[in-house]
């Protein structure tokens, strides 16, 4: 699973001992000596049994196993419009460790038709109470027994849904887009059943530590592709328009993974090592898929080499569909992925989706082949796919590019860390949704960074082959993983799965270099969390200094509140480096000087501390030959990223230090794209007269850059320059890059007639595009109002009660304002307000609607 953040990310307990907490039990009792008596019945006390017992009581445990479900044989049809599945189930079952008289099912707002055993149809009494069947048989079954159940049944997805969480954000499990056929969206059916929303539409053990083969047979109209589990192996056409698909899933994966899309798919083939490939998404995007998916064949080979476990399935298919519910999901052998991967040959080119295409084919073996036992445990399927995307850009972009991804990911796990700071590992939560957070993905990617640092690449990658071999078809615990590398590295790793696995935080650092001894220079590091509620960390780090451009290393491990530690470089230094290589989760706080800032930004081998460095002397009050000089070595940079943050940062600038071929010269020819269309802004700022390139890159098959291009024209002061004209001539386009430029100089310039256009377009637009295009939508009505305002309100409000990503309804409430003295647009925004089920959201809204609390 990869988690859909409301926008792009720009890039940016104490020691336990040697014990460990064992699965499926409680935690233990507080060790402190506090009985509960009438006379030491204080209030400390009975705070402290109340936090006790709720800790019992909310403690969640690996779903015990009554039943191992064997094969699962699934036939289906739909009623759209009713948004209704009709099925039957056939399940394959026996006891799993003791004689059952009684099997439970969970099958969420069902209509049960019929519940029989075995191929006599043995009718058996139960009972339903909406979530679960609890059946009864007839006599008592030992483990020696394998039963068939069958169940015919009516499931009502849509009934009893709502807000998942940040990752999966509705539970509704089957979902109907566009039904009736009536909006301007595709018609499709598709899936997403983690963590237990698979049993809104099949009868099933909804847990991860279940495992079984399946097969689905599903009905359909002949104009819909089908795209499933494993392997296509019939189609039978029934007449009347209709065919009959049937899916085989031979190996063994958990409930959750099962998964199917229906829609009007085009499939575009490829293949690796023998093993069939498959892009499926709508024709118009067929092109652009090709380039999308098409480094499919490079990961698998990639992953395969590196864990030293070829890719385990019979093939890999990837579906896009409409309206997600989440960023993407890694059922098993079909991946689902939000409709921003649906992108034409031109789009394609700024295509920036590589992350989330590898990220969803780790979990192929972290997630599918080795699965969590239990939710609590769900960093051994999402920190691994986390980290199977630096992996990956380190492979594919270099070890900058891929720190750089590492260090966009250690922000938002310290952003989230602010409010909420939970063990990894953690078993007391409300909802199984609760664990999709930034420290299951973000800090769990981050710790796996520092253990592979830790043991040296040989040692962890063979240890994960040891955990992925050893645990191949199994549902695993965090102690697996620790039994596995502690089994090939020959090292203790409790005290590092403690720290980092079963306790909450991270170190906050005090870091102080003392030159006065040039030769030997001495670092002192001090922990500063809260140690309450944090561990006081036992820390492997590395210091690193230059001589005359010769990097150097010592390591070092910092086990107490406060250590020094003698560098005893020899060579006189001014400036050492804790941590150049950002390998550490951690805040860490430390001066350093403008000169050292200048010092690391010139000498350091890592793009992440140049970056870093850089984007410190921006806030820095330097003098203009400082900052020339800055700007020079920055555009000059071999790290793309670097060259786009010193445009950023002093685009302004640049021109004043006659440098405009050379930003002439990055504007046309850079390698990157984003550099260009950075280069072609700073141009912009400038006010100068470059017109003529400007028309010349609206032409470039980047839509970065010829957004950038079309921008800065629109922008450009000065008669005779057509600019309405040339608006005009680019409405036909569909990527946002070039659509916002539009609709901000129709804005600006109050340029009347573009409201019906500007309608269609609203209407076409969905995913994160819709996102950045309300605001620039609402405010060209709320300038001209006769163009369709009263129109646009309403649209602005469906937007709001009803799309299914939490921040696109919230840019919609917050266009709202821009017409709130309208008459009953106050009510629509309360409306939106109380039906929005997003406590972040709702709180966010609640702060725009308190100035007009009297009007309520």
């Amino acid at each position: 699973m990869n988690i859909k953040f409301s926008f792009p990310f720009f890039l940016a307990g104490m020691l336990l001992g040697a014990c460990s907490v064992q699965k499926n039990t409680p935690p233990p009792a507080s060790k402190q000596s506090l009985a509960v008596t009438e006379e030491n019945d204080s209030e400390d006390v009975r705070r402290l049994v109340a936090a006790q017992e709720a800790a019992i009581k909310n403690y969640r445990a690996t779903p015990e196993r009554t039943f191992d479900l064997l094969h699962t044989s699934l036939d289906v049809r739909f009623d759209k419009e009713k948004k209704l599945v009709f099925g039957e189930a056939n399940l394959t079952l026996k006891p799993y460790g003791y004689p059952q008289d009684r099997l439970v099912l969970d099958a969420q707002d069902f209509d049960l038709h019929e519940v029989s055993m075995d191929d006599s149809r043995q009718q058996l009494e139960f009972r339903y109470d909406s979530q679960q069947i609890e059946i009864q048989f007839p006599t008592t079954l030992t483990t020696a027994d394998t039963i068939l159940i069958n169940i015919r049944y009516t499931a009502h997805p849509s009934r009893n849904s709502g807000e998942g969480s940040q990752a999966i954000t509705d539970t509704q499990g089957l979902y109907f887009i566009n039904p009736t056929g009536e909006a301007s969206l595709p018609t499709q059916i598709w899936t997403q059943g983690e963590t237990d929303h698979n049993s809104k539409w099949f009868p099933t053990i909804d847990a991860p530590n279940e495992r079984a083969t399946h097969d689905l047979k599903l009905t359909v109209e002949e104009k819909f592709t089908t795209v499933s589990n494993g392997e296509l192996v019939g189609q039978e056409q029934l007449g009347n328009g209709m065919r009959r698909d049937h899916w085989k899933m031979s190996q063994p994966s958990a409930p959750y993974l099962v998964a199917f899309a229906v829609g009007e798919f085009e499939r575009i083939s490829s293949q690796w090592k023998g093993i069939p490939l498959g892009y499926y998404v709508e024709k118009p995007f067929a092109e652009g898929a090709k380039k999308v998916f098409g480094r499919t064949p490079e990961m698998l080979d990639f992953y395969s080499d590196l864990l030293g476990v070829p890719y385990p399935w019979p093939k890999y298919d990837q579906v896009v569909v409409r309206e997600f519910v989440s960023g993407a999901m890694e059922n098993t052998t079909v991946s689902i992925f939000m409709e921003e991967l649906n992108m034409n040959a031109r789009e394609a080119i700024d295509s920036e989706y590589d992350g989330i295409i590898a990220h969803e084919l780790f979990h192929h073996w972290f997630g599918d082949y080795v699965t969590t036992e239990s939710w609590s445990n769900l960093p051994l399927n999402e920190a691994f796919a986390n980290y199977g995307e630096y992996l990956w850009y380190e492979h594919k972009e270099g070890r900058d590019a891929a720190d750089l991804h590492h260090i966009g990911e250690l922000e938002t796990y310290l952003w989230e860390a602010e409010e909420k700071q939970v063990d990894l590992i953690r078993f007391e939560y409300a909802h199984n949704e609760d664990m999709f957070d930034s420290h299951s993905y973000a800090k769990g990617g981050r710790v796996l960074h520092m253990l592979r640092d830790y043991l040296g690449d040989e040692v962890f990658f063979a240890g994960l082959n040891n955990y992925l071999t050893k645990h191949a078809f199994r549902s695993v615990e965090i102690h697996d993983l620790r039994l596995a590398l502690e089994e090939t590295s020959g090292k203790d790793l409790n005290w590092f799965f403690e720290q980092w696995f079963l306790a909450s935080g991270h170190p906050v650092l005090e870091i102080d270099f003392d030159y006065s001894q040039p030769e030997n220079v001495v670092l002192t590091v001090t922990q500063q969390q809260d140690l309450g509620n944090t561990p006081l960390y036992v820390l492997p780090f590395e210091v690193s200094w230059y001589v005359d451009g010769a990097r150097f290393t010592r390591r070092f491990t910092l086990d107490a509140k406060q250590g020094s530690f003698s560098l005893e470089n020899k060579v006189p230094i001014s400036q050492a480096y804790f941590d150049e290589r950002k390998v550490l989760l951690a805040e860490k706080h430390t001066h350093r000087s403008d000169d050292q800032l200048v010092d690391q930004f010139g000498a350091s081998h890592f793009g992440v501390a140049r970056y870093e460095a850089l984007d410190s002397l921006s806030q820095r009050s330097l003098d203009t030959a400082a900052i020339k000089e800055l700007v020079r070595v920055g555009l000059a940079d071999d790290f793309w990223p670097i060259r786009e943050v010193t445009l950023h940062h002093f685009g302004d600038s640049i021109l004043s230090f006659g440098m405009e071929e050379t930003l002439l010269a990055l504007a046309s020819e850079d390698k990157s794209n984003s550099v260009q269309a950075s280069a072609i802004t700073a141009l912009a700022s400038s006010g100068g007269d470059y017109g003529s390139n400007y028309m010349l890159w609206m032409e470039d098959s980047s839509y970065y850059v010829a957004g950038a291009a079309l921008d800065a024209y629109l922008q450009m002061n000065g008669e005779g320059l057509g600019k309405e004209k040339v608006a005009s001539a680019f409405e036909d386009e569909r990527s946002i890059r070039m659509l916002i430029p539009l609709i901000d100089f129709y804005t600006q310039q109050e340029i009347p007639g573009k409201g019906a256009w500007l309608h269609e377009v609203y209407d076409r637009t969905s995913g994160q595009d819709l996102y950045y295009l309300i605001g620039y939508y609402g405010d060209y009505f709320v300038k001209l109002p006769g163009e369709g305002s009263d129109r646009a309100i309403e649209k602005l409000y469906q937007t709001g009660m009803k799309h299914t990503a939490s921040y696109v309804r919230f840019a919609a409430f917050q266009a709202l304002f821009g017409f709130i003295d309208e008459e009953g647009v106050l009510e629509k925004a309360n409306a939106i307000f109380d039906q929005e089920s997003d406590e972040s959201i709702k709180n966010s809204e609640k702060y725009f609607l308190l100035p007009y609390e009297d009007e309520n």
